[in-house]
């Protein structure tokens, strides 16, 4: 086994997994899995630059996370970072505190190796046949891939859940109009994915990341966020459907008393969920598949192998 640990960071949360990989057969035993909302994104799409209070909360975390890694004795740290941090002119600034923190200098990827290592931790311990089309729902964009034992094809587009509520939604709850442009920004988004991703083909939807994990969450009832009842969850295009409508038709507060609510998702949720939906309706997939592991999981499975 390789103790490896894994962050994260994304345009709506930093995360970070510390666990044991077998290289050889594939195993991944959970040490550390946490998550944590800094909204590094804040204003990006508006602004271009990261901003110095998202900075600050991200760096928090980052203290956070270099404690837990020294406690558990990690001998491989990779650090990711997605989409805010490719958009941002100050980016420098973010690789600067990162590599002061945590001792790694974090690796902006493209959104292609960003679909790659999600497609990997998603659909490693799967046992389906045929491909799979593995959608991940950032903040800042969504990643499309389909492939079966290997990535066939892969897309990044920017509709995360926070870039569309930035962009589009100015009242609680949304309105229509507000509802319309978002959908017509996923619709737009959804035919540049498929020039490139046949991504009506597979016959297994497999969706990551924090809008569907919460979409399931509410889905299943729970009265708090639990990881082990979501992963593996199917939940039906009918129900996602349902649920979207709620959250959409809710205001902030009846959004924030949802028991499995995320605090830092609750303004962001009603267009992560708008998303999800929309991919289901283009896909024609009646259920989705969803995963807690993901690109945690493909990045630490890549350190093992000497990828990364």
């Amino acid at each position: 086994m390789t103790r490896v640990a894994a962050v994260d960071c994304g345009t709506n949360s930093i995360r970070l997994l510390v666990a044991d990989v077998d290289p050889a057969t594939g195993e991944l035993v959970d040490l550390d899995r946490r998550m944590t909302i800094v909204r590094l994104g804040q204003g990006v799409d508006r602004t271009g630059r990261l901003a110095p209070e998202a900075l600050e909360r991200t760096f928090a975390a980052c203290r956070e996370y270099a404690a837990v890694i020294k406690e558990h004795g990690a001998r491989k740290v990779r650090f990711v970072a997605t989409s805010a941090s490719r958009d941002a002119e100050n980016r420098d600034e973010f690789v600067r505190g990162v590599f002061d923190i945590l001792g790694v200098e974090p690796e902006v990827i493209s959104g292609d190796q960003e679909a790659e290592y999600s497609f990997t931790g998603a659909t490693k311990e799967l046992a389906g046949d045929g491909e799979y089309l593995v959608v991940d729902i950032g903040g800042g964009s969504t990643e499309f891939v389909v492939g079966g034992e290997r990535v066939r094809a892969a897309r990044s587009v920017d509709i995360g859940c926070v870039r569309m509520s930035e962009r589009h939604i100015r009242h609680d709850p949304p309105s229509a109009e507000e509802i319309t442009a978002i959908r017509a920004d996923v619709e737009a988004a959804l035919d540049l994915a498929e020039e490139t991703v046949p991504i009506r083909e597979p016959r297994t939807l497999v969706g990551l990341a924090g809008s569907v994990t919460t979409v399931a969450a509410i889905e299943l009832g729970l009265e708090q966020y639990d990881s082990a009842a979501i992963h593996r969850s199917r939940i039906s295009y009918e129900r996602v459907k349902e649920v979207t409508e709620t959250l959409l038709s809710a205001t902030h507060d009846e959004r924030a008393a949802i028991p499995a609510m995320h605090p830092g998702r609750v303004d962001v949720i009603g267009a992560g969920a708008l998303v999800l939906q929309s991919i289901m309706e283009r896909t024609g997939a009646a259920e989705v598949v969803v995963s807690e592991h993901d690109i945690l999981d493909g990045i630490a499975f890549a350190m093992a192998l000497g990828d990364g």
